[in-house]
């Protein structure tokens, strides 16, 4: 009688399925699947770390909006996946975590890597599952995809005992499950109430986030935009979903970057947050003005209210809800109405937005040597000025100073770590999304501290011909905790935040990679040119200055004091 193991059933699931890549790190618990994955259709990518594996494919799905999927082996391999799962969680991307365990009959035996792993990962997903029957893998299969991709998206585990995976099954009784749905619910009243509101405003503020992008809402929100003429900052994975030159776009929503931000949350009458959530990107709800009504979009109901009452709550699909109000403003003609309303607004915020910019000129422009991080920054955001050029940014200050500088022209090509804040996704993210896009150039821009997490993800860039650029802002330690503890403590505690001049470019050279040194600002630009002309693997070693203190740590600062 012919049949098949749990492992192969699991390796034809992910094949029909169509997935194109699993980053992953190799061990015996996942064998079973391996063995049946070799030389098909779904590709193996092997990185130096399971938790680079775990953030590989979490660029995967905030890049391309489907699951991107990891897997690793038991207890260690499993424990080192923790933190890219969190970072997943927090950034409501969808992805697939699978992993090996103990077989069943050997638990609580004291066998090699055993561990209880569902009920530690388990606040940490969407769902967490655990297959114990053979013939129920594929069904375990599609629950886990469809979790991840329904509803606010995010991680799902799945793990099977390695006894499952070798156990044969008949075929015949196996349940073949593929289901695939997508939630696009609309409240057409509320629509009509988000309307009437802005119609009664004459200050309002839109802030796009993640759930536009997820959505797929970049045209609705561009039409709605136009439609109504109200200004708009974007978020985390919304950022580019406007583009930043458009002159209804004020550019990125935090108030520290360079710009009208602050003046206008300061300012408004009427906050619209569609897809975005109130954290501490908005000092959690008390940045705007207290007398501001609010509207609040989001496909998670118990997502809305957090931090600050809202006016009017929408649960709904962000783009299916942006669909709903185009039409109500076609038929009742309201645009040439509401345009002409905001338009002093609009004129308002374009003059506090030059002089916010105004503000950073002298930093971004700076000659100075050791090099001005902002003046690294910009010279980046000046290079990579090609609509569809990918910057990833990493590391404390080094992604604030990125942050407050990027220029970005298309969503989804700019990556960062977001609310979770969590260090060492450079490398990882810079790998997925050129492994993503080929023809395309990513350049990485990551602090000295944050590059040594990962730093062999270097080695993989290389022996998988991926030719990334990274610009590492080497300011000799760990600038934002070192810039926090002046702020709070008077003076920096040198075990933690200091590490030194660090070779990192020779470091790339000694494994087969491009290493260049830079020392001066006019030479940000050559390097960069000669980086990405030789097509290799390149690190662009930048020595910063370590004294500019960036907005970033000054919250920090205030962070440390929550218990004061």
């Amino acid at each position: 009688m012919e049949t098949m193991t749990g492992g192969q059933l699991a390796a034809q699931s992910l094949i029909k399925r169509g997935v194109k890549y699993i980053f992953t790190l190799s061990g015996g618990h996942i064998t079973p699947i391996y063995q049946y994955l070799e030389n098909s259709d779904v590709q193996l990518f092997d990185t130096r770390h399971e938790q680079a594996a775990v953030f590989m494919a979490e660029a995967w799905g905030k890049l391309t909006r489907s699951p991107g999927v990891a897997m690793v082996t038991a207890g260690p391999g499993f424990t080192n996946s923790l933190t890219g799962i969190a970072s997943a969680f927090f950034s409501n991307t969808p992805l697939v975590l699978i992993a090996g365990c103990v077989g069943l009959d050997h638990k609580e035996k004291l066998d090699l890597q055993d561990m209880p792993q569902a009920p530690v990962i388990g606040p940490m997903v969407k769902k967490a599952l655990v297959c114990h029957k053979v013939e129920r893998v594929p069904e375990f299969m599609d629950i886990a995809f469809r979790t991840a991709s329904s509803g606010r998206p995010g991680p799902v585990y799945l793990e099977f005992p390695v006894d499952v995976l070798n156990a044969a099954v008949d075929p015949s009784s196996v349940k073949e499950m593929t289901t695939s749905g997508a939630s696009h619910p609309v409240d057409p009243v509320k629509a009509e109430e988000m309307l009437q509101m802005i119609r009664q405003a004459e200050k309002p503020v839109v802030i796009a986030g993640t759930g536009v992008w997820q959505s797929g809402a970049e045209k609705d929100l561009l039409e709605f935009i136009e439609n109504t003429g109200m200004p708009i900052f974007t978020s985390l994975s919304g950022r580019g979903t406007i583009p930043d030159p458009h002159p209804l776009c004020f550019e990125g929503a935090l108030a520290i970057r360079p710009g009208c931000g602050f003046s206008a949350y300061m300012q408004t009458d009427l906050v619209v947050l569609l897809g975005t959530r109130i954290c501490l990107y908005y000092m959690f709800g008390n940045i705007f003005n207290r007398q501001a009504k609010m509207i609040q979009v989001d496909i998670q109901p118990e997502e809305i209210g957090r931090n600050r009452t809202i006016d009017l709550p929408v649960v709904s699909d962000v783009g299916a809800l942006l669909r709903q109000c185009n039409a109500i403003i076609r038929e009742k003609k309201m645009k040439e109405t509401l345009t002409s309303r905001f338009a002093p607004w609009i004129s308002t915020l374009e003059t506090a937005h030059q002089q916010g910019k105004a503000m950073s000129v002298n930093d971004w422009q700076s000659d100075a040597v050791p090099i001005h991080p902002m003046r690294l920054a910009r010279e980046i955001n000046d290079f990579m000025d090609r609509e569809d050029d990918i910057v990833v940014a990493d590391g404390g200050d080094t992604a604030t100073w990125m942050g407050m500088t990027r220029t970005i022209r298309r969503p989804g090509h700019y990556l960062d770590y977001g609310i979770f804040g969590s260090l060492a996704v450079g490398l990882p993210y810079a790998n997925a999304a050129k492994l993503l896009y080929p023809e395309k150039r990513v350049c990485l821009i990551t602090g000295d501290g944050s590059v040594g997490f990962n730093f062999m993800e270097f080695e993989t860039a290389i022996r998988k011909s991926i030719p990334i650029v990274a610009v590492i802002c080497n300011d000799l330690g760990w600038g934002m905790i070192r810039h926090s503890q002046e702020i709070r403590m008077g003076h920096a505690v040198k075990e933690g935040t200091h590490i030194g001049r660090v070779e990192y470019h020779k470091m790339v050279e000694a494994i087969g990679g491009r290493g260049i040194l830079v020392e001066k600002p006019s030479d940000i630009r050559p390097a960069l040119e000669a980086a990405f002309a030789s097509g290799i693997t390149t690190c662009i070693n930048v020595m910063a200055d370590p004294t500019p203190i960036s907005p970033a740590s000054i919250a920090l600062a205030n962070v440390g004091a929550y218990m004061a």
